[in-house]
């Protein structure tokens, strides 16, 4: 959970976003890894969390490794609006990203994950946003093959709005081509994707 989003969650409750909150939060969950490990294979973590370390100054995340659950990193950093494309966003993060995926990995992740978002309206998502969100997720997927990382693709279609499902369907037609094609002129491994 990103800072942003404890904070969302521990306000409904009365308790402080603070980062030793969240830390404890966050083990109190890991430390029934052993209980869950079959049924959880990987979690995906906030940067925050992948360096986290407990009182006695050992890293939580060792409590899911030691039951064989994969760390996997978000590495994306939100959305902004995208420009000439009213109501549309784009996700930020490709600066730097090289390095810090090299990092991530040599703290342990073997996945990350980056969401793209593509809203469904009268005229959205128009072909300059499909384009910008696919070729994004193209070149997020081939710096974290080139960092040891399986990159997890995520081109969400929001939910959101009254258009029916044979709309959402050619949309996600539309998208899914162009982010295939995004990934094969990137040259990503496919193969070693997950969509």
């Amino acid at each position: 959970e990103s800072t942003g989003t404890f904070g969302k969650r521990m306000a409904t409750i009365g308790v402080e976003n603070t980062e030793n909150n969240r830390r404890v939060y966050r083990q109190t969950l890991f430390e029934e890894a052993e209980r869950v490990k079959a049924s959880i294979g990987g979690v995906i973590l906030f940067e925050e969390t992948l360096y986290q370390t407990d009182p006695t100054g050992g890293r939580i995340v060792k409590l899911l490794q030691d039951h064989h659950i994969t760390l996997g990193i978000k590495v994306d950093q939100g959305t902004v609006s995208q420009d000439g494309c009213p109501g549309e966003v784009v996700t930020r993060g490709l600066e730097g990203l090289d390095e810090r995926c090299e990092r991530y990995k040599k703290a342990g992740c073997d996945f990350a994950k980056w969401r793209g978002v593509l809203k469904i309206t009268d005229g959205t998502p128009s072909d300059v946003n499909i384009k910008a969100v696919t070729s994004d997720l193209a070149k997020y997927a081939r710096v974290c093959q080139q960092n040891g990382l399986v990159p997890i693709v995520e081109p969400e279609i929001l939910p959101d709005g009254d258009h029916s499902i044979e709309v959402c369907q050619r949309v996600a037609e539309r998208v899914l081509s162009a982010q295939y094609r995004e990934l094969i002129e990137h040259d990503v491994y496919i193969e070693g994707t997950l969509l």
